[in-house]
């Protein structure tokens, strides 16, 4: 293979910067661009059709997982390599479903090992260090929530009672009952609190801040 043309996509100019450096020193390699958002990462991407995309997760506006749609709707088949801080189950799941073909935790990751997925998913292989890999295998045993019932689990994060997300919600008490049993049941969970506990360790939903 001739150089692997590499488009790095983050909000974080120094981190940008420093990712393209040591990149470009590498035999091998070449940064054909760097975008700071989604939007810039489409044009680019259309632009100089890079081998591999190296991704953030958290950017102002579409996040990386959107950011990864849209490139696989104009390309399905682009490369793209998360390099992110979020390692929980549902973040990593919600990247796999978008189409990316790694993934690799900021704080766990040596120069060593971007180079390395980079280079895998170049060649049409995939990158999952074993402890994401456990995450997507685990989670894809997992049964999905269904949108209402997110809101449902949001409203127990949030620290509301039944008649408080009947209100919410515009609701049912007997619905809300309902849901509250299928996400027991979906989240392997004895009660409420075991299933919001279970929620938050996947990823998702966070608890509210109170201001």
């Amino acid at each position: 293979m001739s150089e692997i043309k590499v488009l790095i996509v983050d909000d974080n100019a120094v981190l940008r910067m420093g990712l393209s450096h040591v990149i470009e020193i590498e035999d091998g390699y070449t940064v054909v661009g760097e975008a700071s958002n989604a939007e810039e990462a489409l044009v680019l991407y259309k632009r100089h059709e890079p081998d591999v995309v190296t991704m953030d997760y958290q950017m102002p506006g579409a996040d990386g997982v959107a950011c990864t749609q849209k490139i696989m709707d104009y390309d399905p088949n682009a490369k793209v390599v998360l390099l992110t801080i979020k390692e929980l189950e549902e973040d990593i799941w919600n990247a796999v479903q978008a189409g990316c073909k790694g993934y690799l935790t900021k704080r766990a990751g040596e120069i060593e090992d971007v180079l390395q997925a980079i280079k895998e998913v170049a060649s049409g292989n995939t990158y999952f260090p074993a402890k994401i890999a456990s995450k997507i295998e685990s989670r894809s045993l997992h049964q999905n929530l269904t949108p209402r019932e997110l809101e449902v689990l949001q409203g127990l994060a949030n620290g509301f009672s039944n008649k408080e997300i009947m209100e919410q919600l515009d609701l049912s008490e007997g619905t809300v009952k309902l849901h509250l049993a299928n996400l027991r049941r979906k989240l392997d969970a004895s009660d409420r609190t075991q299933a919001l506990i279970n929620g938050v360790k996947r990823g998702l939903v966070k608890i509210s801040q109170a201001d």
